[in-house]
């Protein structure tokens, strides 16, 4: 087999394995969505996630300000608007009213959750010492919710330049891992 150099630009398209996300702040009766896939699993229990947002995004303003948020997970019947909300500025506008989404009370954060995802964890930060470096927010999962009634959710997953994977097919393999 002959490889192809590959260009680096692209690298993340390779090993993005978690679904874009939708990332709700609040402050001062403002609320904002901002599309994010740059994310990783950092720990188990408790659940620590790590998520890069530019400091150009609104979002990281109101992050950095509030020290809370909601990560929310759509499925892929909601993947037009997950893209046009990365494509729009909430500093001007209501996201939720302007893409028809439903913003629905968290229960340990300001921040909503969308209604409409599949599932919404409610996130605090608990260690900033990389955000002003690279941008890189290391965020405690507080309280996490799914819809029951939602049997095999597809989500999306960002390969770059508007191409997304869906996850489907599920396989189960024997592991001693518990």
């Amino acid at each position: 087999m002959k490889k192809r150099s590959y260009p680096l630009a692209k690298v993340y398209g390779l090993l993005e394995p978690g679904p874009v996300t939708l990332v709700t702040t609040a402050r001062a009766g403002r609320t904002n969505i901002m599309t994010m896939s740059w994310h990783t699993m950092m720990e188990f229990e408790p659940p620590l996630v790590g998520c890069v947002i530019s400091n150009r995004n609104y979002s990281f303003s109101l992050l950095k300000a509030t020290k809370e948020c909601v990560i929310n997970i759509p499925t892929v019947e909601l993947a037009e608007k997950v893209v046009n909300l990365g494509n729009t500025s909430g500093r001007k506008i209501d996201k939720f009213e302007t893409f028809g989404l439903t913003p629905a009370p968290a229960s340990h954060v300001e921040a909503p959750l969308i209604a409409e995802c599949y599932a919404n964890l409610e996130c605090r930060i608990v260690d900033s010492r990389l955000v002003s470096q690279y941008n890189f927010f290391i965020l405690e999962v507080v309280k996490a919710w799914i819809d029951p009634a939602r049997k095999n959710p597809q989500t999306i997953h960002h390969l770059g330049k508007g191409e997304f994977a869906v996850a489907g097919e599920t396989i189960k393999l024997t592991s001693k891992m518990k």
